[in-house]
């Protein structure tokens, strides 16, 4: 769903959006620019590209194995 916003900018600011991305790309633009400042993704898509890694997922398997089984071993 979009919702409509009015922002107001400075005018060498808007002519150059203008110059840059033309009229009817100005909204996509500046959504594109904000979404990474507003929607917290960045450590959601990070930690989705190490989960697809699937050699890495197998080497911090195997770790967490062997610390789990140095805890156990160990005497208190």
């Amino acid at each position: 769903m979009h919702r409509r916003m009015t922002i107001t900018l400075d005018e060498a600011v808007y002519e150059g959006l203008y110059r840059t991305v033309g009229k009817r790309r100005m909204s996509q633009f500046i959504e594109d620019l904000l979404r990474p400042h507003v929607l917290d993704t960045t450590l959601d898509d990070g930690y989705r590209a190490m989960a697809a890694d699937q050699a890495r997922e197998a080497e911090a398997q195997e770790w967490c194995n062997g610390l789990a089984g140095d805890m156990r071993d160990e005497t208190r």
